[in-house]
């Protein structure tokens, strides 16, 4: 979910945009080139040369990567599971939580130093990244995330292994924020990712 310090200018900044669906209530947060729904299943391919981050170490601003989800106010749940073809460092499919460009979460799976890792990335005006080992081999990440007053907890397994604990974030209470899937593919030509069982209910 970053990029090495030579990517570009440092005080370089992407364009966002907020598109709606006219098919449902879901939106899309930079639309991607190349994507489908069909029964449940969603597929996106990801733009080249995308993500998001926010200035800690390398300096710059990223905020051109993907979102499809819905906007909520009140807490949530959401869960879904996800695939993808990861090939170059820093490919990433996950979960976002985005209150603005300055206030977000993303989680999920991420190519780093040839293997495929459980990263967290908390940005309040700066960013913060964590990462995990996740098991050699497996095929499919098992995503829960729910808003909880001023708390995402966030759960994670892989196949069909039991969810676990990974970690509790504080996201600023009754914000609107957007929910959904995320993909990106900060230093390749394009990375795409299969999303499926995607239930994002609020309440």
């Amino acid at each position: 979910m970053t990029r090495p310090p030579d990517y570009n200018s440092s005080t370089a900044t992407w364009p966002s945009r907020l598109l709606r669906n006219k098919s449902d209530d879901m939106n899309w947060f930079n639309e991607p080139l190349q994507w489908s729904e069909d029964d449940g299943h969603i597929s996106v391919t990801a733009d080249g040369q995308t993500d998001f981050w926010r200035i800690t170490d390398y300096g710059y601003v990223r905020d051109n990567a993907h979102i499809y989800g819905d906007e909520i106010a009140t807490d949530f749940d959401l869960t879904v599971s996800i695939d993808a073809d990861y090939a170059v460092q820093y490919d990433q499919a996950g979960a976002a939580v985005r209150i603005n460009d300055r206030h977000w979460i993303k989680t999920g799976v991420e190519m780093f130093d040839g293997k495929l890792r459980f990263s967290t990335v908390v940005t309040a005006d700066h960013s913060n990244w964590v990462v995990a080992d996740l098991p050699e081999g497996f095929h499919t990440l098992n995503l829960s995330l729910s808003r909880k007053g001023d708390a995402v907890h966030i759960k994670y397994s892989v196949d069909d292994n039991e969810l676990q604990f990974a970690s509790l974030i504080y996201l600023e209470p009754n914000a609107a924020a957007l929910v959904g899937v995320m993909c990106a593919s900060p230093q390749g030509d394009g990375l795409t990712a299969r999303f499926s069982n995607l239930d994002i209910a609020a309440h």
